[in-house]
């Protein structure tokens, strides 16, 4: 198995491509811990569907700057260790600039860059002591491409790209090695917020006429969680069926 014997934290597991990316590093071998904002019903569901032991779901924000600590910690202390963080934890909201709340955009941008920048941060200490980590971060095809897309959305996807890139150059040095994906659309997750003619002009471009499953981006997150990615460092993969 790709991950056996590591220890992983996923940010915003409780469902959709979270859930979908903690079910595969599970079935890889790995223990894994994620953390949700609200629905405990959603969270259980996701811990039952984890196959293997020493799994865990931890109700705590991403913003939440003390808790996500105190969370690193306490995994540290259970598994002598972190290995992998992916930073998955996202929100999604279609509506156009000019009718754009600033708190519209300050929750997107809080949540997909702040919120990757803490739990990082939260967990970076334990990896560089082990001289060992993978952090996986999840973009978004609107962050490295010039399509139709939520501006708050795609500038907050283009942030985590210049954050994997940074953060690459950063602690490499340390044996940990920061890589991202950018799924385009998938079947379930933040696509559902996208209108249809919307989702219909993606297939029109899509060489392989589909959208994407969660499952298959999953399994991306875990090779690049994995050993076998060793030489992959500062990498924005792109998964989406050639647009």
């Amino acid at each position: 198995m790709l991950l056996d014997g590591r220890v992983a934290l996923v940010t915003g597991g409780s469902r959709g491509l979270g859930r979908a990316i903690c079910q595969v590093l599970a079935r890889e071998g790995a223990r894994v811990a994620f953390n949700y904002l609200r629905s405990e019903t959603e969270a259980e569901v996701t811990l039952a569907s984890l196959p293997g032991d020493g799994h865990s779901a931890h109700q705590v924000s991403v913003l939440d700057k003390a808790g996500l600590v105190e969370l690193a910690k306490m995994l540290d202390t259970k598994h002598g260790k972190i290995d992998i963080l992916v930073n998955n934890a996202g929100h999604g909201q279609v509506v156009p600039l000019a009718l754009m709340e600033e708190s519209d955009w300050d929750q997107m941008i809080d949540t997909h860059v702040k919120g990757a920048f803490l739990a990082t941060q939260a967990v970076l200490r334990t990896m560089v002591r082990e001289r060992y980590g993978r952090v996986v971060n999840v973009s978004s095809l609107a962050g490295v491409k010039m399509m139709q897309a939520p501006v708050h959305y795609a500038t907050a996807k283009a942030a985590l790209k210049g954050f994997t890139e940074s953060l690459a150059k950063e602690v490499g040095r340390y044996g940990i090695t920061i890589n991202a994906i950018a799924p385009g659309i998938l079947d379930a997750g933040v696509s559902d917020h996208l209108p249809p003619a919307r989702r219909e002009e993606y297939l029109r471009h899509c060489a392989l006429r589909r959208t994407g499953t969660l499952d298959e981006a999953a399994e991306v997150v875990a090779f690049l969680a994995s050993s076998r990615s060793s030489y992959m460092n500062g990498a924005t993969v792109v998964v989406d069926g050639a647009v």
